[in-house]
Order: structure tokens, then C-alpha cells, then sequence
């Protein structure tokens, strides 16, 4: 099998990769995210999944490179990403209760020895109950919301004000498994 390097230091995206059997290595990117939409969400997600891939493949040479990219889609140009303080990962909720919201990311796929690629994205609407400002104290003292894009988890305690969504459960994590895997399959890579 070819070796698969994940350009992510994310333990979301590690244990989801880890739980298809695949064996790889992380080699996280250097690239600096685009925080600013100048075009579509999901451009701008594709962007950065396709910078972090390029980043790490440039170096290694050998192998498939997965670069991934999530944020949260506000609308019109504003996203959020990973909270950087505690009293804003507060205000990241209290903006994600207001209304449903669309999570986005980005995916590349290069073959470091080929470079052959490919770029595509996901999206999946999430509909959160809100919680009171001791609900989200107590949220965070059990999350670390300072590695996830939304400063949320659904996969753990987050699960109990997630009552809904719409689309690809694992994208929500931070790597839309589905569309992973085909893309993998294109380069002879398969989890089956």
C-alpha cells in the first residue's frame, strides 16, 4: 500500500484516518491558513487544504498527502474559525445558537512523486440549542475549544447541544470521510 501522510496535527483528524486502518504518518504543514473569503466558503477551504497538501508534499516527496481545512460559515464573508481565547470561543457559540450554520472543509489529495491531485470540499448544516453562559463555562472546562473550528466537538460532550444536522457527520469532526475515500480510490488507495 502507498504511504499516506496526513498534513494535519488535528487528533480529530488522526483518529478518524486511524479508524479506516490505514497506516500513516503526520506531517503537519507550515502554510499560514486564509482567514478571508474573497470569493466562496468553499474555495476558500479548498485553498488552504490544497496549500497544506502542496506544503507537506513538497518536502516529502514520496507518498499521498491529505490536506484538510474546516471552518464555519457565518454568510456573506464571514467565517469562524479556531477560537483563540476562552471569552471568544464564548462568543463562537453564542453566534453558532443563533441559527443554523454551514461547517465547510476543504480537501486535496497529491501523489508527492506524481503530483498528481485532487480538490474538493464538503458541507454540512448544524443546528445547536443554545446553552447559558454556566452551561458553556462548564462546555469548556471539559473541551479544549482551541483545536477545532467553532471551538466545538461533536463527537463528545458537544453531542448534548447538537440536536441536529444536515449532511456528512465525520466533515463536522474535520474530515469528511466519504468524500476522503473516494478521492483515495482514484489513487489506488482503499480502506476496503
Amino acid at each position: 500500500m502507498k504511504k499516506i501522510i496526513l498534513a494535519s496535527n488535528s487528533p480529530q483528524r488522526k483518529k478518524l484516518l486511524a479508524l479506516l486502518g490505514f497506516n500513516f504518518i503526520v506531517c503537519p504543514s507550515h502554510v499560514p491558513e486564509v482567514e478571508k473569503i474573497t470569493s466562496t466558503a468553499a474555495n476558500l477551504v479548498k485553498q488552504n487544504a490544497y496549500r497544506k497538501a502542496q506544503d507537506v508534499a513538497a518536502r516529502v516527496r514520496k507518498g499521498i498527502v491529505i490536506g484538510s481545512d474546516t471552518i464555519i460559515y457565518l454568510g456573506g464573508k464571514k467565517i469562524l474559525g479556531k477560537p483563540r481565547t476562552l471569552n471568544e470561543a464564548k462568543q463562537t457559540l453564542r453566534a453558532l445558537f443563533i441559527k443554523p450554520r454551514w461547517v465547510y472543509t476543504g480537501l486535496a489529495v497529491i501523489d508527492a512523486a506524481t503530483g498528481k491531485m485532487l480538490v474538493d470540499y464538503e458541507k454540512t448544516r448544524v443546528f445547536m440549542s443554545p446553552l447559558t453562559n454556566q452551561e458553556m463555562d462548564r462546555y469548556h472546562k471539559k473541551v479544549n475549544p482551541f483545536d477545532k473550528a467553532g471551538g466545538f466537538d461533536i463527537e463528545g460532550w458537544g453531542s448534548i447541544f447538537i440536536h441536529r444536522i444536515e449532511g456528512c457527520y465525520s466533515n463536522v469532526i474535520g474530515l469528511p470521510m466519504a468524500k476522503l475515500h473516494q478521492m483515495l480510490k482514484k489513487f489506488g488507495v482503499s480502506a476496503l
